[in-house]
């Protein structure tokens, strides 16, 4: 007979005696799709909600401070205990200054370490020098801090300042005396920091570029540095940037080792030898022993400021990677 047939149902296997747990249906698929799609939009309200519940308090805790003194907090340079009398101006002079010099001291000395690993590097050595580079940033700030004490102070203050001094004293920048510790010493400790994160990831995204992209240049007749600077590095710039990015919040936001090197003193001061003070150092310093609370207002009022400096950095470097990219991801530029 040539009518249609009847279709066989699937066979059912029977489940194995002993074992454990619920059987799905398959048709109940939806149903799982909602719970995994309210667990990750639960997941991403609580970052929003933690931040939320972050800027909240940074808000509450510091409205003495803005009653009193309100936007002059941060123009005015005066920091005293006793007559309550507070300017966060000191303080963020101080952390975008060291900031600043860090990151005038690590990007090029991270690229370069980037650059040989990746393009240079005999295979043997490669990995051993990766692996250095990437646990530079797993030590603690603090021991960070007692090396720069013991070896980096010593050495700035018997040999780098001496010689700074003499030689471009007539920038301003390197003028008194060479006491080793000061915001010189700030720079260089948080650059050492720094130049593992920012080496990683620009690494990483030298990688990401294709191996064709590299002969294409060459096979047009560039020399290793054109093809490393213009197959390369050009279209990696984004994410080099990004790794530049997170060594300035690195930077921006470290402690204990600029702590113990940077003098702790609530001045302005245009010599690189002079001590001086970042947000996160005054915080760390004297929020055990503000006494009143206008003082302890004021202390978290800086700890706003430097949330504040942190958003406005990442905006201007956002800024800074859209005027070089223009909106679009690296292509290439063959």
């Amino acid at each position: 007979m040539n009518g249609p047939q009847p279709v066989a149902k699937p066979e059912v296997v029977p489940k194995p005696e002993g074992q454990g747990g619920l059987l799905v249906d398959v048709g109940n698929s939806d149903v799982a799709d909602g719970i995994f799609h309210f667990a990750m939009l639960a997941c991403a309200l609580c970052v929003l909600a933690l931040v939320g519940l972050i800027v909240y308090e940074l808000v509450t805790k510091s409205s003495l401070s803005w009653q009193a003194f309100g936007w002059k907090f941060f123009f005015q340079s005066d920091w005293d205990p006793v007559n309550l009398h507070f300017g966060a101006l000191p303080f963020v002079y101080g952390t975008l200054v060291s900031s600043l010099l860090a990151l005038i001291l690590a990007v090029p000395l991270a690229i370069g370490v980037a650059v040989f690993i990746t393009e240079m590097s005999p295979g043997w050595l490669r990995g051993p020098l990766a692996f250095t580079t990437e646990l530079l940033a797993a030590i603690p700030s603090v021991i960070y801090g007692l090396w720069a004490l013991f070896v980096l102070v010593p050495l700035l203050r018997d040999y780098a300042q001496p010689w700074l001094a003499r030689y471009f004293h007539w920038t301003g920048l390197f003028e008194g005396a060479p006491y080793g510790i000061g915001m010189l010493a700030a720079g260089v400790i948080l650059a050492i920091m720094v130049v593992p994160i920012i080496s990683s990831i620009t690494r990483e995204v030298m990688t990401a570029v294709p191996q064709n992209q590299r002969e294409a240049v060459l096979a047009l007749g560039a020399t290793r540095w054109e093809m490393i600077r213009t197959g390369v590095l050009r279209n990696a710039r984004a994410g080099i940037m990004g790794g530049i990015i997170l060594g300035l919040g690195r930077a921006l936001g470290e402690t204990m080792a600029v702590t113990m090197v940077i003098g702790n003193n609530p001045q302005i001061a245009r010599s690189l030898f002079a001590p001086g003070y970042t947000m996160a150092s005054v915080i760390a310093n004297e929020f055990s022993e503000a006494t009143g609370d206008v003082y302890l207002s004021s202390l978290v009022e800086i700890g706003l400021a430097l949330f504040l400096v942190t958003i406005i950095v990442n905006i201007l470097a956002q800024f800074l990677v859209w005027t070089v990219t223009r909106g679009t991801p690296a292509r290439s530029h063959v």
